[in-house]
């Protein structure tokens, strides 16, 4: 027998199963046999259960983390356990087989995707300093030197432990071990209470402000000052008896300080009490490889700033000739026909809206809100209606999503309207309507609490063979200024697009493009393997089809296409431990949108691509001029036996639209649309060369004939005052 979970313990309730399958750190799947011990648990704050467990393959000793299901059901529980996994496996990527490694515990493997998740790591080296009643002085030296590598290391990689304490700080007379990863949180990050006093610092405690590399040295400074004394220390101040313990004190003062801006380093600790392990530590990291994928992407934007500027979006309330739209499902231009509304009736069906009895402008407005109306732009077409909001509020903006019919589009466009409905455009200036009550009430159970309750969704119904797009849903988006705007979402079959004018034609209407990258399809990396065999697909060096077919439909100018566009790596779960992934993938939804951090995540994204993937994977990044990159998972995790065990746990599915109705002018971002996509332009980069030269010469003219006047004149006079701004 096998399962994917972990071996329950003896006197669980059922007969354990005899198998183990999980991942190992290079991304290879192992399944073993394994025997368990009695479970216990290290912190009675936390969710994680601890025992320790034979994998009979290969009669490894080792100890699993682990949670119960009904933890498991708690999305910060798992979240703990991601944190810990995550920390574990990048170290162990950092430091390899370097002597630094011992520092931390090491991963055998994971199974995070499942009903009961799970590590699994080498046993401790030594036990916990709590069981430690006062330590020595000579081997507090060494427990000083070791404990502030750890944090040294930490902060190399931008991490700060909050929970370092006597209870995750393991001695085995030798050399330190420092456990708790799961509190590890980034540098920078809002603080959040975490811990115990004294070890907790002050600021952390009362969750004020961000996360510094210095929180952690008062937490070290206080273990220490424990092993010297076998008492803990005050929780908001230094030791009234600091200056007894002079090896303490000459090292660690600082330390005790209750802001971290007064506290010292881990790495200026470090160097006290062994100088030049600091700068031997940088030496041992391996060099960051991602500069010169960095570096191109920059001058892709330099490019892309000095090209002709692309046309203005369509402003809300802009129209096609004579107040026609587009059919969001024959694909033909429409008009409203007062004559062709209609209604449902109690029994669901369409009945014909005669408005000439209501007389009531309130009254007519809700009537015509939950109205729709038949279209017959194309007789051939099967019968189909329009609610009239639609029709009413100028052009809609379409925004339309492109990939193959693999790549997870239907989850994402799913958790992105969710989004949109749990009030996500509200910290933006932006509210939302149903465009037709009753259609989004359809939408809502059929896709949103199904995906949200954990079910698997369909995949979309193959496109017939003249069809291209698919209509998903759309909403009124009013903006700051009151405007409102229908937002009309598509799922363009990129692939089966056909040579006909109608395709042409629907695809010089689109607003906005959203390609969503596989990662299975685009990334040989090995812990993507076993999502590809799972799924039968394999990696595609020649970029996706579908993003191919729809940029070579559109037309060009001056070098780039103009509409607005958005690369998404979904399904980004699978590789929530792969740098740049883990650090985006963290981050809390947006509240306000930074073109900086925009930039930031593109930049990332397009070096992972680049590195990893290949050119081919970022043609619609080298073809659009505006073109942001994003990273975001719909579900949050894998699916097991056909449900998300968890329920589906969005992240960051609503930046790439968020960018989409920047670019259109809905929100309104520092330095406007352009440089949210391609940033500010430097002021040599913004004067093309030739005119830079010409002012330059003019400019020395200048200055000679300026130095002559300030002769005649003695001195400087009153500076001419002007209007002018900066350079664009």
């Amino acid at each position: 027998m096998t399962s994917t979970a972990h071996a329950r313990p003896p006197g669980s309730g059922g007969p354990p199963p005899d198998k183990l399958a999980f991942t190992v750190p290079s991304g290879r799947r192992r399944v073993t046999p394994v025997r368990v011990g009695r479970e216990f648990r290290r912190d009675r704050l936390l969710p994680q259960l601890l025992r320790r467990a034979v994998l009979d393959d290969e009669g490894q000793q080792c100890v699993q983390v682990w949670l119960s299901a009904k933890d498991a059901a708690n999305p910060a529980a798992r979240a703990l356990l991601d944190t810990e996994a995550g920390t574990a496996v990048h170290l162990g990527q950092v430091l390899g087989d370097t002597e630094y490694a011992a520092l931390f515990p090491r991963l055998i493997g994971y199974e995070l995707d499942t009903a009961e998740p799970f590590l699994l790591y080498e046993p401790p080296r030594g036990s916990a300093v709590s069981r430690i009643h006062v330590m020595g002085a000579a081997d507090q030296e060494i427990f000083t030197r070791d404990l502030m590598l750890a944090l040294c290391l930490l902060e190399g990689q931008g991490l700060v432990p909050r929970g370092v304490s006597p209870a995750t700080v393991l001695w085995d007379g030798a050399r330190v071990q420092l456990w708790g990863l799961e509190s590890v949180t980034r540098i920078g990050r809002p603080r959040r209470p975490w811990g115990r006093s004294p070890f907790c610092p002050p600021e952390q405690r009362a969750g004020e402000g961000t996360a510094d590399p210095r929180d952690a040295v008062w937490s070290a400074a206080q273990v220490l000052y424990r092993l010297a004394t076998g008492r803990p220390g005050p929780a908001d101040r230094p030791p009234a008896d600091l200056a007894d313990h002079r090896k303490l004190d000459q090292t660690l003062r600082a330390a005790f300080a209750p802001r971290a801006a007064a506290r010292p380093t881990p790495a200026q600790v470090l160097d006290l009490v062994a100088p030049g392990a600091a700068r031997r530590v940088r030496v041992a990291v391996p060099p960051d490889e991602t500069r010169p994928h960095h570096e191109a992407f920059e001058e892709a934007l330099r490019l892309k700033r000095q090209a002709p500027a692309a046309r203005p979006p369509r402003g809300p309330g802009s129209e096609q000739a004579g107040g026609e739209v587009l059919c969001p499902y024959c694909l033909e231009t429409i008009r409203l026909d007062l004559t062709q509304l209609f209604v449902t009736d109690s029994r669901m069906q369409y009945k014909p809206l005669d408005l000439k009895g209501i007389n009531n402008p309130v009254r007519r407005t809700d009537v015509m809100r939950g109205a729709v109306q038949k279209c017959t732009a194309d007789p051939e077409f099967p019968a189909h209606y329009i609610p009239v909001p639609y029709l009413t509020y100028g052009r809609p903006l379409t925004v339309a999503m492109v990939g193959q019919s693999s790549t997870g589009k239907s989850h994402l466009l799913t958790q992105m309207i969710a989004a949109i409905t749990d009030g996500g455009l509200e910290p933006f200036g932006l509210k939302w309507q149903s465009v037709n009550p009753e259609q989004h009430a359809r939408f809502v159970r059929d896709w949103v609490r199904p995906l949200r309750e954990g079910q698997v969704l369909d995949h979309t119904p193959a496109l017939g063979m003249d069809d291209f797009a698919r209509f998903v849903e759309s909403l009124l988006i009013t903006d700051a200024r009151g405007q409102v705007r229908p937002v009309a979402f598509f799922d363009l079959g990129g692939e089966d697009l056909v040579r006909t004018d109608a395709a042409l034609r629907f695809l010089l209407g689109v607003d906005a493009l959203v390609f969503v990258v596989d990662p299975a399809l685009a990334l040989p990396l090995p812990q993507l393997d076993h999502a590809r065999e799972r799924w039968g697909v394999e990696v595609n060096r020649d970029g996706d089809l579908a993003f191919g077919t729809v940029l070579d439909r559109l037309p060009k100018n001056g070098g780039y296409l103009d509409v607005p566009a958005a690369m998404v790596l979904g399904k980004a779960d699978l590789l929530r431990f792969q740098p740049p992934v883990d650090r985006w993938l963290s981050r809390p939804p947006a509240t306000s949108l930074d073109p900086a951090l925009v930039r930031e995540e593109s930049r990332d994204l397009y070096g992972l691509l680049r590195r990893h993937a290949g050119q081919a994977w970022l043609r619609p990044f080298d073809a659009i001029r505006r073109c942001t990159l994003h990273i975001a998972s719909a579900t949050g995790g894998q699916e097991d036996h056909g449900r998300y065990p968890a329920g589906a746990g969005p992240r960051r599915v609503l930046e790439p639209l968020l960018a989409l109705l920047a670019m259109h002018g809905l929100i309104q971002v520092p330095g406007g649309a352009e440089a949210l996509a391609l940033g500010e332009a430097p002021a040599l980069e913004a004067v093309p060369w030739e005119e830079a030269e010409a002012a330059g010469e003019a400019g020395e003219a200048g200055e000679a004939g300026d130095a002559e006047e300030f002769e005649r004149s003695g001195g400087p006079g009153e500076p001419e005052r002007s209007e002018g701004g900066k350079l664009q």
